[in-house]
């Protein structure tokens, strides 16, 4: 069969809002072709399928809302992490 997922994941360094990163990638058959990254604030495509798409999302709503998850879903987030990983050091 095929397979279809999409990885969501926060990067950081700090608790800063400007050492974090956040990215959404999406996948078909282990090959990742479109991912967005809040270092470069737009959908970037890696195979035919994804430059499509990445240039239909970089101009409609979606690319709006994953700009904004950066501090929705990170910010909110990292002092959980860095305390968890604190109190296993």
């Amino acid at each position: 069969g095929f397979r279809h997922y999409m990885v969501t994941d926060c990067e950081f360094n700090s608790s800063k809002l400007n050492d974090i990163e956040y990215t959404q990638s999406y996948y078909y058959n282990k090959l990742e072709y479109i991912r967005f990254s809040s270092s470069v604030g737009k959908y970037v495509g890696y195979t035919e399928f994804g430059i499509k798409n990445a240039e239909r999302w970089n101009n409609g709503p979606e690319v709006i809302t994953r700009r904004g998850e950066k501090e929705r879903y990170c910010l909110n987030n990292v002092g959980n992490e860095v305390e968890a990983a604190l109190t296993k050091s």
